[in-house]
């Protein structure tokens, strides 16, 4: 699979259904008060860059990098369709995303994900990827539902 990462500005279909599917996952894994996910909105915010990866005309998955402050960004959001999971898109998104983190000039990327079952691939992405665990961060408050994780880039 050849994928094509490109800067979405949310107005297609596949993405907007992507994204929603994302949404609801979350709240069929996590109780409402623990579940981070943005909306379609939220993600349309101007510190919030989203990508998109393609396989031709095919969706392949979504994520996006909330710009916390100079140094620090967040990733949200991250989603491979499940068509194509196990393929190696989800790492494809996840480098993508970190080399336009260190382009920015980032000095560390930050983000949240669950600790149940359901999220343990999950984990082992970016575990894989240099990130390790660390509390909560950016108004976060501790959760036993939510895994904080970071990584210098």
């Amino acid at each position: 699979m050849t994928l094509h990462i490109v800067v979405d500005d949310l107005t297609g279909a596949p993405t907007r259904d992507l994204i929603a599917r994302h949404l609801a996952g979350m709240h069929e894994n996590t109780p409402a008060g623990s579940v981070h996910a943005l909306d379609l909105s939220a993600l349309q915010a101007s510190d919030i860059t989203v990508w998109s990866a393609w396989n031709g005309d095919d969706l392949v998955g979504v994520v996006a990098l909330k710009q916390l402050d100079a140094e620090r960004g967040e990733i949200k959001s991250m989603r491979v369709d499940d068509r194509h999971r196990g393929t190696g898109a989800g790492r494809a998104l996840l480098r993508h995303v970190m080399a336009e983190a260190s382009a920015r000039g980032l000095d560390t990327l930050w983000l949240e994900t669950g600790s149940e079952q359901a999220f343990a691939p999950a984990r082992g992405l970016y575990t894989s990827e240099g990130f390790t665990e660390c509390g909560p961060f950016e108004g976060y408050l501790p959760d036993p539902l939510s895994t904080f994780l970071t990584r210098t880039l």
